[in-house]
């Protein structure tokens, strides 16, 4: 038995070196963060276990900014966790990667249990042998490199799933913002019915108008109500929206906070498409590639057969003698030389190049309509800031003190007063419009837009 000790003690001897390297590859992190919103606490890989994504505890607050907003969803949104953990999943599966196979431990006994003299077990020969295959062509270190770059596509993916909820939190946040103008809009349109009512009402009272007039106010000032109920509900359902985004089911904030009033001026397209290298989507590309080629690189490393050493005691019972045995062994690549893995690794390389100019350009299409929008609903809002809304406005008080005075009938009242509710509702969605494209635009180049 101590003979079988010292054997096998040589053969661990022999092979730690090999058992005990190491491979000297940089740990994968995630990307840098885009500038958008890079400054907002996120949801990192390795605080999954310190943050409750799924809680719905937050504290309830009278005003909610955009900033505040964005930090509640960007550290507790469920997507954002989901790709967090298959960062730490990629982690693990570099770790399984880059592991030695494992040595092998076999015992044979032969020429026992036979006829004649090997009848028995007294011509018997016990083998106990250790075994351990040696990967050739660097195979180990190609393969703990592609996956591990396939960890950092998995970062990618965290980062544009970073700015894609930016985007929708963003332009969520600017549904309740707009939905709580048009509840102010629709209040200030009922307490011009009601004015419009009042006087009609004591036009009516003095005999100088059919009392049919006062009906007809009376219906406009239901619609008015009616219009501001509906304002009313939508607003709570945008609320109710703007909490999901973080998880929650109640919306605990009495209001949000922000600016709807457009720049005074935008970049042009050509300047915009110089900054479209900061997308992810583009930006993995190189990643991406570099995977791709780790991964033709393994495959035709596959087409080298590796080689097993094994060594051992063998004792001859019949004898009562013991000897050392060792063996070589190593496939014949005859037939299969990993030709088809090689030629789909080669073929992945041409489509992901592929895949690159394909978003390219659908990136920079989508950039141009974005754009289009932006211009379109800047150019609105100045006009409508500008020239509009001031002669509505300035028509309707004309008219509204020329009824009272007896020069216009209430129809003129009326058109009046839908032209000037016309005008603000058509100005206060072009604002809405405008910030949406502006958070469209933002996610494209990754950047604010005014940086």
């Amino acid at each position: 038995m101590s003979t079988v000790v010292t054997v096998l003690s040589f053969i661990v001897i022999f092979l730690t070196p090999f058992l005990e390297s190491r491979l000297s590859f940089a740990e994968p992190v995630l990307p840098q963060a885009r500038s958008l919103g890079s400054e907002i606490p996120t949801l990192q890989p390795k605080d999954l276990e310190k943050v409750s994504p799924f809680s719905d505890k937050e504290q309830s607050v009278d005003a909610l900014s955009l900033q505040q907003a964005l930090s509640r969803a960007l550290m507790r949104n469920p997507k954002l966790a989901a790709v967090s953990w298959e960062w730490r999943a990629r982690d693990a599966a570099a770790l399984q990667a880059g592991l030695l196979p494992n040595p092998a431990l076999r015992f044979d006994l032969e020429n026992f249990i036979g006829t004649g003299i090997l009848s028995g077990t007294d011509a018997a020969e016990a083998t106990l042998s250790l075994e351990q295959r040696f990967e050739t062509a660097g195979k180990r270190q190609k393969r703990k490199k592609a996956a591990m770059l396939e960890q950092a596509l998995t970062g990618w993916d965290y980062e544009t799933l970073r700015l894609d909820l930016f985007t929708d939190v963003t332009q969520i946040f600017i549904e309740v913002l707009g939905d709580q103008e048009k509840v102010a809009l629709a209040k200030d349109l009922l307490d011009l019915a009601s004015q419009v009512a009042d006087v009609v009402t004591r036009r009516v009272e003095a005999g100088k108008v059919s009392p049919v007039e006062a009906i007809k106010t009376d219906v406009a000032l239901s619609s008015a109500k009616i219009n501001l109920n509906r304002a009313e509900r939508e607003l709570v359902a945008s609320r109710l929206a703007l909490a999901a985004m973080w998880g929650s089911k109640q919306a605990r904030f009495k209001s949000v906070t922000g600016q709807l009033a457009p720049e005074e001026s935008i970049p042009s397209f050509e300047q915009l498409i110089a900054r479209l290298s900061q997308n992810p989507e583009l930006a993995r590309w190189d990643t991406e590639l570099a995977q791709r080629n780790a991964v033709l690189d393994l495959e035709k490393a596959e087409a080298i057969p590796d080689i097993s050493l094994s060594g051992g005691f063998r004792q001859f019972n019949e004898t009562d003698d013991s000897a050392l045995v060792g063996g070589i062994s190593i496939d014949l690549p005859f037939f299969d030389r990993n030709q088809g893995n090689i030629r789909v690794a080669r073929v992945q390389i041409l489509k992901a190049e592929a895949s690159r100019r394909a978003a390219r350009l659908r990136l920079r299409t989508d950039l141009a309509q974005a754009h289009r929008i932006l211009a379109t609903t800047h150019s609105e809002a100045k006009g409508l800031k500008n020239d509009l809304l001031p002669g509505a406005k300035k028509a309707f008080e004309a008219v509204r003190e020329g009824y009272r005075l007896g020069k216009f009938n209430l129809l003129d009242v009326f058109d009046a007063q839908r032209t000037l509710a016309e005008a603000r509702a058509q100005y206060l969605q072009t604002q809405i419009d405008y910030q949406k494209s502006v958070a469209d635009v933002e996610r494209i180049i990754g950047e604010k837009l005014n940086n």
